[in-house]
């Protein structure tokens, strides 16, 4: 797609739903000797999440594993939809859609494997990361330039507000007073 479609697309969502693993983290699973897991997240995707709900755009969990890490980290950045242990994302999307009121030709999905395909294909903006499997990448309407894990989820925020015509707006409540 053209830039242009792009942002034409992207002015309209009202919710962004994330993956986690491979999206919000960068996919890898470690886990500690007395099997505790562990995830490490971008500091930079958090504050783009923070930014999309300062601008009234809400966001949302989808992911297959269940993990009270990702609990955590939801609850740490006040993202209100959260849904764990789901392999059937479309499925799960079109429940959000129908929880929190906002139809899904108003949603931007983003996702890097297989289990992400059909949501993908379904939001009005599906999105991948550079690092998702080839399928995914190819379905998707746009592709970060970031890897999932390396602040792949703020490159969207960027996206989302400039689509808005907020970002500067964003970005200046962070400036110094001259």
């Amino acid at each position: 797609m053209e830039n242009s479609e792009i942002l034409e697309l992207a002015s309209g969502i009202q919710l962004l739903a994330m993956d986690v693993d491979g999206v919000l983290t960068d996919g890898s699973l470690y886990f500690s000797d007395q099997g505790e897991e562990l995830k490490a997240f971008n500091i930079l995707d958090g504050q783009g999440i923070k930014m999309l709900h300062q601008a009234g755009i809400e966001t949302a969990i989808i992911t297959g594993r269940s993990s009270p890490l990702t609990e955590r980290r939801a609850r740490n950045l006040g993202i209100r939809w959260l849904y764990q242990g789901r392999e059937d994302k479309a499925q799960a999307l079109t429940e959000l859609a129908r929880s929190c009121s906002i139809p899904i030709s108003a949603m931007a999905y983003v996702g890097d494997d297989l289990p992400d395909l059909a949501a993908i294909e379904q939001a009005a903006l599906g999105i991948s990361v550079p690092n998702a499997y080839h399928a995914v990448r190819d379905a998707a309407d746009w592709c970060t330039s970031q890897p999932g894990g390396q602040g792949a989820v703020r490159e969207i925020a960027d996206l989302l507000l400039s689509a808005r015509g907020v970002l500067e707006q964003a970005l200046e409540a962070y400036r110094r007073p001259s």
